[in-house]
């Protein structure tokens, strides 16, 4: 990896207000970089997780504690015009309740809240890990008797290959964060068993459970959904394919439409009651603020590359552009978007600039 054209490039992301291309870098560079040298640097060597973490790891050694939490969660970049690719393809959008064509990146988060005294300000967030799904695979689906693509490793697999090269890398976390998509019985015992660590994840309404040990034995189940859980209380609760017991709480919240939801949350930890549960668990939002950021402010979905080894490559840039945005949090204490407004005032006034100077030299023919 060239890192003098990575330090470019993802600061090219940062301060760009449109497309960002090779030909766009060389020009702003004033043809110092050409852009073929932008383009061969997108299309080298795959910038993998691996690759972050060494980028990433002064600074999550940096404001790692022992609160740290990791939160686990994808989204999907649209990318309706693009030529379909193993990359590039068609993924079902749980927020929109349809399939979307684009790409799906898979994100590990860690967060800290940080400690009374600390020289770093609270909530800090640092990616650690990170997958793109690809459908590399063509299957036939009988029911829709079409041919359609399939990736060879399901995101619940990836999910734990992450959480296990995290465990490898010393960092130190204690809870994983998930939603109801990521809350299958052998992420939990993967946690639980093998890594040595606590969870709290949602679960969906539809999930059986039992009460007591004798009613497991017994196959007595029922609805989390139909569970009698009273406001601030935390019940033990028994799954099928787990072998330890789980806590449940109920929340409901009132959404911006004025409905009513529910939310259910299972924890691994015996320890916590329904405050602290609930208050770690909204620890997850981290990760919707990362996603917006990463598509609002480090150009992920601006670049029009068409490989998948370029498009892979821009978002592995995208991302260290994130991490440069979350170190610029820690020194100046402002948050990402009032960080690119400073950029964005600055290039307003710039270009004002430039335009006084152009109309100065434009009247001068004029006087003469």
């Amino acid at each position: 990896m060239n890192k003098d054209l990575l330090e470019l490039y993802s600061d090219y992301l940062l301060s760009s207000f449109s497309h960002t291309t090779a030909t766009g870098l060389s020009r702003m560079s004033t043809g110092e970089v050409s852009h073929d040298k932008i383009t061969r640097f997108l299309a080298s060597e795959e910038m993998d997780s691996r690759a972050l973490w060494r980028l990433v790891k002064p600074l999550a050694r940096q404001v790692e504690g022992e609160d740290g939490v990791l939160i686990i969660d994808d989204t999907i970049e649209e990318k309706p015009y693009t030529d379909e690719s193993e990359l590039v393809c068609w993924h079902y959008d749980h927020s929109k309740g349809r399939s979307v064509k684009g790409i799906n990146l898979i994100s590990a988060l860690y967060h800290v809240e940080g400690t009374e005294g600390s020289t770093f300000p609270p909530g800090a967030c640092v990616p650690v890990a990170f997958e793109l799904v690809k459908k590399s695979e063509w299957i036939f689906d009988e029911k829709k008797q079409k041919w359609r693509r399939r990736s060879p490793e399901t995101k619940n697999e990836a999910y734990r290959r992450m959480l296990s090269a995290c465990k490898d890398n010393r960092l130190k976390f204690r809870y994983v964060l998930s939603d109801v998509f990521y809350s299958a019985s052998e992420n939990m015992s993967h946690i639980k068993e093998e890594l040595k660590r606590e969870f709290i994840m949602a679960l969906k309404t539809n999930r059986k459970v039992a009460l007591s040990l004798e009613d497991k034995r017994k196959g007595a189940y029922e609805r989390v959904g139909s569970l009698k859980l009273e406001p601030g209380a935390v019940l033990e609760v028994h799954l099928e394919q787990v072998r330890f017991p789980l806590f449940v709480l109920k929340e409901v919240f009132t959404n911006e439409d004025g409905s009513t939801g529910v939310l259910y949350l299972a924890s691994s930890d015996p320890t916590l009651d329904h405050e602290r549960m609930s208050t770690i668990y909204h620890r997850r939002w981290k990760v919707e603020e990362y996603h917006k950021s990463l598509k609002s402010n480090a150009s992920l979905a601006k670049s029009p590359t068409k490989t998948t080894r370029t498009q892979s490559n821009h978002i592995f840039c995208s991302i260290h552009a994130f991490v440069k945005l979350e170190r610029m949090r820690i020194a100046t204490k402002l948050n990402h978007f009032a960080l690119r407004s400073r950029l964005c005032l600055k290039a307003v006034q710039a270009a004002f600039q430039e335009l006084q100077r152009l109309q100065l030299a434009d009247d001068e023919p004029l006087r003469a």
